[in-house]
């Protein structure tokens, strides 16, 4: 199949509207595969893993805009390019039909348009965000920077000059808060309660806010610190400013950390710093248990567990039994898993997951460590015996295989897949035709910036991928999971009877879901 390469020097545009042109491209006819991209290094390097580089686009400098389109033949190809320009035009927008006034285009028309906000929410292309950002805390705002692609030595700059003047600096790379009731990002719809949380993780943040939101309880502040606020060079410093910030305030009686395991160092900091009058949870993922309790806080080892756990402890519960019965949720599902398994073939033996939340695939990776085959992931666990490299052929074969679909490999020039699930829905019918394959798992996500009905589009993948397998021999069970509330845009409860139709057995949370999955592989016959 032919690839074709178009590159438009020193054209500039947001990577929303990149995005969104690509998915345009990728739903014309003949289409298989597209990238609309900046021609940074990084991002060619991205393209030439993803088979799409061309000897031109290699020669693209980060000022060009470098599209490339893998088509089923020429004429695909050339109609796509050709459609390039008219979708760049109308992505660039601008003007509101309805006469309304025009959205400012800089932070200081922004501040004319709204004096009064203390928060600036931060999401350009990542050599302009530090930029950006600086100006903000320099005038005295709150940043939440969603950009990602900002050095790590902005990051910590710009974190140390919002603890001089007593700001918060969340991310870069912060997907998710919720800040005085209000949701940012991909937050999801909750009410407001006794709950404080600060997380390093996004999909994360959301997991225990909603959860806590289906446990009938509500959060006060929930704070995204940005994936690398943990690591040793940057200290945890946005973390230590929500800790204060958290203990300080009187609505919040519990406070809630998450993250993937910290530095040694950073860790003592952040325990230190969260010891005072008001219970933490911590939910330092894969993390020393014991290092937790010996701060005199209370380790968790779930995202359910976390959530659970703090619902209690704000009730004046104790909060054992919430451990326990998260723990012994699965069983509920034993003996549906029991009937899913004897419905295997003998060379089916492994599952197959399919995320759109990072930390859920991080943390179904922690969980599968105790299954007897090996686990593949693109975004591997850091522990002794992680397998970090794929094998030489196109399919991973003889291990367990989970993949994060919002790493950077599957999202160049396209939408998040929790934005736009389109590659993840191709990849869950091609699981149909591994022979392998004994479980599909998944993840759906909602929230305000999440796809309008994530759940409805994976289930007509689901239904396709059952009837595929089923057309040569096999069946395929498949389990899933809904992050989300009640009164998000979405509705929790219809994503999950839409899911629950298409014959997936749907879980109250990610863990549940991957410990049914192996339930399933120990019913085998």
């Amino acid at each position: 199949m032919p690839i074709a390469t178009r590159i438009l020097p020193s054209a500039y545009y947001d990577s929303v509207t990149l995005m969104l042109v690509a998915k345009e491209l990728l739903a014309m006819p003949g289409v298989q595969d597209a990238a609309v991209v900046m021609g940074t290094p990084a991002n060619l390097a991205l393209m030439r893993d993803a088979h799409l580089l061309t000897a031109d686009a290699d020669a693209a400098t980060p000022n060009d805009l470098v599209v490339a389109v893998l088509a089923g033949d020429e004429g695909a190809a050339a109609a796509a390019l050709a459609a390039v320009d008219g979708l760049l035009a109308a992505g660039k927008g601008g003007q509101r039909a309805d006469g309304a006034q025009r959205r400012p285009r800089s932070l200081r028309a922004a501040r004319r348009q709204a004096p009064d906000a203390n928060l600036a929410i931060i999401s350009v292309a990542g050599r302009y965000a530090a930029r950006e950002a600086r100006l903000a805390l320099q005038q005295g705002l709150h940043v939440m920077l969603f950009s990602d692609n900002v050095s790590l030595e902005d990051e910590i700059a710009l974190k140390a000059l919002a603890g001089e003047r007593g700001l918060l600096c969340m991310g870069p790379d912060a997907g998710t808060a919720i800040v005085n009731g209000v949701g940012l990002g991909f937050a999801n719809a909750v009410q407001r309660g006794p709950v404080g949380i600060i997380s390093a993780a996004g999909t994360g943040l959301q997991s225990v806010s909603s959860d806590i939101a289906r446990r009938g309880s509500g959060v006060s502040q929930a704070i995204g610190a940005g994936g690398r606020d943990l690591s040793e060079a940057v200290g945890g410093r946005t973390m230590l400013a929500g800790i204060a910030a958290l203990q300080a305030d009187p609505q919040t009686q519990v406070i809630v950390l998450v993250s993937k395991p910290p530095s040694e160092r950073v860790t003592a900091a952040v325990l230190a710093a969260a010891k005072g009058a008001k219970p933490v949870v911590v939910c330092f993922l894969g993390a020393d248990p014991g290092v937790v309790e010996r701060a005199g806080l209370i380790p968790v080892s779930t995202l359910e567990q976390a959530a659970a756990v703090a619902v209690a402890l704000a009730k004046g519960e104790e909060w054992c039994s919430p451990i326990v019965a998260c723990d012994e949720a699965p069983l509920a599902y034993l003996s549906q898993a029991q009937a899913e398994g004897q419905r295997l073939q003998l060379g089916q033996r492994f599952i197959h997951g399919l995320y759109s939340g990072g930390t859920f695939c991080y943390e179904a990776q922690l969980i599968a460590e105790g299954l007897p085959d090996p686990v593949y992931s693109n975004a591997p666990i850091d522990k002794p015996g992680a397998v970090h490299e794929p094998p030489a052929e196109a399919v991973v074969h003889g291990q367990h295989v989970l993949l994060d679909l919002g790493g950077d490999e599957y999202t160049v020039g396209r939408l998040h897949p929790m934005l736009d699930p389109t590659l993840r829905n191709r990849m869950i019918v091609q699981t149909a035709d591994d022979p392998e394959v004994a479980v599909l798992l998944l993840d759906v996500v909602l929230g305000y910036g999440a796809h309008p009905d994530p759940a409805g589009e994976a289930a007509q993948a689901i239904a396709a991928a059952k009837a595929r397998a089923e057309a040569a021999g096999r069946y395929l069970p498949v389990v899933a999971f809904v992050c989300g509330s009640e009164d998000d845009p979405q509705r929790l409860s219809e994503q999950e009877a839409k899911l629950r139709a298409a014959g997936a057995l749907v879980t109250a949370s990610n863990a549940q879901a991957t410990r049914v999955a192996a339930l399933i592989l120990a019913g085998r016959s």
